[in-house]
């Protein structure tokens, strides 16, 4: 089995290439009305069609969130299915956004879904919960390690509730969300340029000094956009591992749609503002 070059180093040179930007493809019934589609398979597929057609060759990442296909069956499943393999073969990365997490044979099981090369929706990295123990996630750690693939692990997520369990202080003195974070920068020790296993740290969540978010590797940043975060408070927020930032932008960009050209100026001014406030920091 060929495998793929490392994530890490995909991503970098895809962030480097066609900008530091994540679109996140997230077909909820409300989107699915504004574009003036039903919120069935029907207009799930033209949705998700449009998105792909206008930005898989121009955007360095996607993120589509599983639910909002799932949810009609298998018939969504099959447009994620066809996303995907478009998005990828246009050049596109994608991560797909499932936050998976369970223990033994069934984590395995999820892993083989996503992260094992042949599988249906093979993605490029996925997201994933260690909240039953970092150690609960070896079997994905290990098939995206063979496969050239990587994983984002929620760290500090931008929800109000993720803070009871993420902020909660252990015994040694260290908080969860930090020890994820040492976790993951064990993983990436030595990778260059870029490690492949990386946290998702909300945009939203103000100074986070008091965290060392240098794990060298990504950090999907979610709240950019419609959630308020921009991309100039990025420096602010994420300090020295700012470059290693991938942020991401859902409504921001979609909410443009379903006109393609508007679509793509709208994932482009996105890059360039993001790009200009790394360069500055």
């Amino acid at each position: 089995m060929n495998t793929l070059e490392p994530f890490g180093a995909r991503l970098r040179r895809a962030m480097d290439t066609r900008g530091p930007l994540c679109v996140g493809i997230d077909p909820h019934a409300a989107l699915l009305g504004a574009w003036g589609l039903g919120d069935d398979v029907q207009g799930l597929e033209s949705f998700t069609r449009t998105v792909v057609e206008a930005l898989a060759d121009q955007v360095a990442v996607f993120k589509p969130q599983s639910a909002f296909f799932e949810r009609f069956g298998s018939r969504g499943v099959a447009v994620l299915e066809r996303a995907v393999a478009d998005l990828r073969a246009a050049g596109g990365l994608v991560v797909m956004d499932a936050k998976r997490g369970d223990i033994g044979s069934t984590m395995a099981a999820y892993a083989e879904t996503y992260l094992r090369k042949e599988a249906p929706l093979f993605s490029d990295a996925l997201t994933v919960s260690p909240y039953l123990g970092y150690g609960s996630l070896a079997p994905a750690v290990e098939l995206a390690r063979e496969n050239g693939a990587g994983l984002f692990v929620l760290a500090l997520t931008s929800n109000p509730e993720g803070a009871e369990v993420q902020r909660a202080v252990r015994a040694d003195g260290r908080s969860i969300g930090a020890t994820m974070l040492g976790h993951l920068a064990a993983e990436n020790a030595g990778a260059a340029p870029m490690g492949s296993y990386g946290a998702v740290v909300g945009a939203t969540l103000g100074d986070l000094s008091t965290f060392d978010l240098d794990v060298n590797g990504p950090l999907l940043a979610p709240g950019i956009g419609a959630q308020g975060a921009t991309p100039a408070d990025l420096p602010r927020v994420f300090g020295a591992a700012v470059r290693n930032v991938v942020p991401n932008v859902s409504r921001g960009v979609l909410t443009a749609g379903p006109d393609a050209g508007a679509l793509r100026d709208a994932a482009a001014r996105f890059a360039d503002e993001v790009r200009a406030a790394v360069t500055a920091a």
